[in-house]
């Protein structure tokens, strides 16, 4: 018999269920959010410990306690291992139950408690819509307070989604030009012939098919911020005259024979290392120290992991807005596969696998089977390493256990000689006999 009992109410009788087969388990546990089961060893037969991780499967969070009879050390442990919370030897005691549900409520309000506190802190290092509590963040955020009003340009690097928009929208907020245009150029996505008409735009007549004036990114942000994003990929011939601008604070637009005047604050970002490429002769040296009087370096994610919990929460609550759903956060085993991953994509990479695993989650809790394939994958194969090294152990223990048992009975179990020869206490002998579960037959001689 499967006895489930449902969270709200721990002790309460007309919280209770009642499941003969296992087929009933799952829709009551899913229509009920009960997170506490009960299970007889003897019912649950073979299966039981895979019928626990059945359950801890479906959701991380359910307690499940077993009730049996009395069971070797050994047996114990695999139910343990299997995700059980408490073995109780029959007869179980009311009092028992009562005390172990108690303290399971206490455990419950404590996690929604932490949950709370969670949400709480992530508001507390959310600065500007940037979220961190790393060292490397905090100066960011420090630098950014510093410079908003007065920089001229700022140039911003790091790897592709690190978040440098995110950085410069920061810095628009909170300059004295808040109120005005913060137009963002996509360098990497316009082609190399029309750079120029971008970015300066035309007159009528420039070249053919230019029917009319039309007026570039700079004439737009005239009066406010431009963010050249990836300034990197702009042509050599264009960085020529986008030095002029930042110099002469005018520019000429394509086909006409007049410059305008231009007030404009520049903020470029950039995932290379432009120092390289100016000693590859594709960047120039002149208008890197013209952008570079203030440079925000980004960490990856990757060197700033105490970040990850912050940033998963503060994307769980945009995303469970925007689908209407109720997650409240990931499981241990997520949380334990997020700090070993290197994201090679970064903040980017970690909001769409938020936003894609919620999208699947029918669970309280994202859990791997939640995740990307490729994450799946990772997370499988971790598992299996594990699972080696644990089987590894397991060969060494045996072959440890056959040695001590050779020597007892070599010694006719004489526990100071035994403890002698494999040059160890007699009290770490004691310790790995009851380890290995070591009984001792005929006389035990402890001289």
């Amino acid at each position: 018999m499967l006895n489930l009992i449902k969270n709200s109410a721990l002790i309460n009788e007309q919280d209770v269920y009642f499941c003969t087969s296992r087929d009933e388990i799952f829709p009551i546990l899913e229509k009920n959010n009960i997170k506490v089961v009960f299970i007889s060893s003897e019912e649950a037969g073979e299966g039981g410990v895979r019928f626990v991780k059945a359950l801890k499967a479906f959701d991380p969070l359910i307690e499940v306690i077993v009730m049996g009879g009395p069971l070797p050390s050994g047996e114990v442990m695999e139910w343990i291992r299997g995700g059980v919370t408490h073995y109780l030897t029959q007869p179980v005691k009311i009092d028992s139950i009562q005390s172990i549900l108690r303290k399971i409520k206490k455990r419950m309000a404590l996690r929604k408690e932490t949950l709370f506190l969670e949400k709480k802190i992530a508001k507390k290092y959310i600065f500007q819509g940037l979220i961190g509590k790393s060292p490397h963040m905090l100066e960011v955020f420090s630098l950014i307070e510093k410079i908003a009003k007065y920089f001229s340009t700022v140039l911003i690097t790091g790897e592709t989604g690190t978040g440098k928009e995110g950085i410069a929208k920061a810095l628009h907020k909170l300059s004295a030009l808040n109120n005005k245009a913060l137009i963002i150029c996509d360098c990497v996505s316009i082609p190399e012939n029309l750079f120029e008409s971008e970015l300066f735009g035309y007159v009528q007549g420039a070249f053919t098919g230019a029917d009319r004036n039309k007026k570039g990114l700079f004439d737009e942000a005239n009066g406010g911020l431009i963010f050249l994003d990836e300034i990197g990929e702009i042509p050599q011939t264009i960085q020529a005259k986008l030095l002029r601008v930042l110099e002469s604070h005018e520019f000429r637009p394509l086909g006409s024979i007049e410059s305008k005047g231009v007030d404009i604050r520049v903020i470029a970002a950039t995932n290379k290392n432009l120092r390289e490429e100016v000693k590859k002769g594709t960047f120039r040296e002149d208008l890197l120290h013209r952008l570079n009087k203030v440079e925000i370096q980004l960490p990856p994610l990757r060197e700033k992991a105490e970040d990850i919990p912050l940033l998963v929460r503060y994307f769980l609550d945009q995303y469970n807005t925007k689908f209407g759903k109720a997650i409240k956060g990931i499981s241990r085993r997520v949380q334990e596969l997020f700090f070993r991953y290197g994201w090679p994509g970064n903040v980017r990479e970690l909001v769409n696998v938020i936003e894609s695993s919620l999208i699947f989650c029918e669970r309280d809790f994202i859990d791997t089977v939640d995740l990307p394939k490729y994450l799946q994958d990772l997370s499988l194969k971790d598992e299996m390493a594990e699972s080696a090294t644990r089987r590894q152990t397991s060969t060494l223990d045996s072959v440890e256990k056959e040695h001590i048992m050779h020597l007892l009975r070599k010694t006719h179990n004489n526990k100071r000689k035994t403890s002698k020869m494999l040059n160890i206490s007699r009290t770490t002998l004691y310790n790995k006999l009851n380890k290995y579960n070591i009984r001792l037959e005929g006389k035990d001689k402890c001289h």
